[in-house]
This record gives structure tokens, sequence and C-alpha cells, in this order.
């Protein structure tokens, strides 16, 4: 069965958000063990950042693969 553009953009965003608030909270109680002290403010946009990179990653690779597989058939 053939995922649409937009589902796919939906269970990548989906899955990023969940990432996300991982993300957070692993930045939170890692980069102190680094020495890295940031405020909750900078790591919700550190992790806003990495969010956009991972929906346009995730986003792309999809779209790829089902290229490939469409290709293939």
């Amino acid at each position: 069965m053939k995922q649409s553009r937009a589902m796919s953009l939906v269970e990548s965003i989906a899955n990023v958000i969940v990432g996300y608030g991982v993300a957070v909270v692993t930045q939170i109680l890692i980069f102190p063990i680094f020495g890295l002290h940031t405020t909750l403010a900078q790591n919700l946009k550190m992790g806003a950042i990495f969010t956009i990179v991972s929906i346009t990653r995730s986003f792309a690779l999809r779209r790829l693969f089902e290229t490939i597989r469409a290709r293939r058939s």
C-alpha cells in the first residue's frame, strides 16, 4: 500500500514530537555531566532546532524510499 506525501509528513511529525520530549529531557540530564549548564529555555530552543532538522530528514528519507519502491513495482 502506498503512503501519501501528507501521511508521510504527519507520521514524521508525530515521531519527532515524541523525540523532542526525549531529547530535551536527555539534554537536561546529560549536559551537566559534560560540564554544560543551560537553562530550560536554551534546551527548548536547541530541541526545536533539532526537531526541524529531524522532520526534514525523516520526510526526505521517507519520500526517497517511496520513490525507490515505486520504481521497482
